[in-house]
């Protein structure tokens, strides 16, 4: 059973940075597609980023498009996503996830695993 676990999470100021991890555990996650979403107080989980398999191809979604970038290290199975410029409005609960099929979706429904989250909190 394959785990991920995100780290990197926590407090910052607006225009700051911050770099989230994404370790996973129990399998090799290479062949998955590995993204990033993201849950505000209130809303919606949302689409943030994600990466496929050979790392050519990620997707941004337009909010955070230019300020943050996703990345993959097969040797250490993880997924980063390095947020710069950070605004409070991108204060959330940051997930990872995988589509273990390979497959590229923006949407949640589309990934059949999960991380438990970490918080990421952008002040004014």
């Amino acid at each position: 059973q394959v785990q991920l676990v995100e780290s990197g999470g926590g407090l910052v100021q607006a225009g700051g940075s911050l770099r989230l991890s994404c370790a996973a555990s129990g399998r090799s996650v290479s062949t998955y597609t590995m993204g990033w979403f993201r849950q505000a107080p209130g809303k919606e989980r949302e689409f943030v980023a994600r990466i496929n398999w050979s790392v050519l191809s990620a997707q941004y979604a337009d909010s955070v498009k230019g300020r943050f970038a996703i990345s993959r290290d097969h040797a250490k199975n993880s997924v980063y996503l390095e947020m710069n410029s950070l605004k409070p409005e991108d204060t959330a609960v940051y997930y990872c996830a995988a589509n273990t099929l390979g497959q590229a979706y923006s949407s949640e429904d589309g990934y059949q695993l999960w991380g438990q989250g970490t918080q990421v909190t952008v002040s004014s």
